[in-house]
């Protein structure tokens, strides 16, 4: 069976940078353990794979080389980049997944594609991990919780970058991911992801986590909008707009690679 698969470079307008995803477009779904074999193979931060569904809404969802994840962003900006490609006139398209429900992407005037996410504001945590306080170099400032990771909140943009993870400790931890952040010197925060636990060491830009951290620096910046970046070794830049109970994360893709992989018939 031959299917159609891309490359994509998300939240970055040049390759070799942002976050990797592979976007696989399917017909029908396959069995999971398919989808997971070609996420494990890809080796990519994730695979999506997505259908569209009787509505005209894509239903989607998002493989590590590990495991499925519940929510993903990067990949999502991927998906809907492929999506925008193959459909020329289409500026508005649908998602649902389970995790997060149906949600909205654009592709706006300015060249970005935005995305519509349900908030997920983080909560302070009373009582810190010790796998978590063991596993980051420096200890943070204070840590908040919420569905997808642990969040720890430093002083300094220099704190947040070098940080240097014990991933056996922070592996531990799971399901929970650990996300570090802090004010950045030239945007308006920065963060790191670490998810030993789901996919790998370091996420070069992960999207989904910005429904955490946008409603947070907005309350304790005082503005709606915010300019983000992730400071891993690829970096990548993020648009932030919190409004009522939605998040809007933004960024730019570019293609690296469309092809075709062969695999077992389903």
């Amino acid at each position: 069976m031959k299917l159609p698969i891309y490359q994509i470079d998300a939240f970055t307008d040049k390759v070799f940078k942002g976050n990797y995803a592979a976007v696989v477009p399917l017909e029908r779904w396959l069995p999971d353990s398919l989808m997971q074999a070609i996420a494990t193979e890809n080796n990519l931060s994730e695979t999506a794979f997505f259908v569209e569904n009787a509505d005209g809404v894509f239903d989607i969802r998002w493989f590590s080389p590990l495991t499925e994840i519940a929510f993903c962003g990067h990949a999502t900006l991927a998906s809907a980049y492929v999506i925008f490609k193959r459909c020329s006139d289409t500026r508005a398209i649908e998602f649902f997944a389970e995790a997060v429900g149906r949600f909205s992407v654009l592709q706006t005037r300015n060249g970005l594609i935005e995305m519509s996410f349900p908030q997920r504001r983080p909560e302070k945590l009373e009582e810190i991990p010790e796998n978590l306080l063991q596993g980051l170099s420096i200890a943070p400032r204070e840590v908040l919780v919420n569905q997808q990771a642990y969040v720890a909140i430093y002083d300094t943009e220099h704190e947040v970058r070098s940080v240097v993870p014990e991933l056996n400790l922070l592996s531990a931890l799971g399901p929970l991911d650990v996300v570090v952040t802090a004010r950045g010197d030239n945007h308006d925060f920065v963060s790191r992801y670490f998810w030993p636990a789901n996919g790998g060491d370091e996420d070069p830009v992960t999207g989904s986590i910005h429904a955490a951290l946008a409603p947070l620096w907005s309350e304790r910046l005082g503005r709606s909008e915010l300019e983000a970046m992730q400071v891993s070794r690829r970096s990548g830049l993020l648009h932030c707009r919190v409004q009522d109970d939605r998040v809007y994360v933004s960024g730019q893709a570019v293609q690296y690679l469309e092809g075709t992989i062969e695999v077992p018939e389903a």
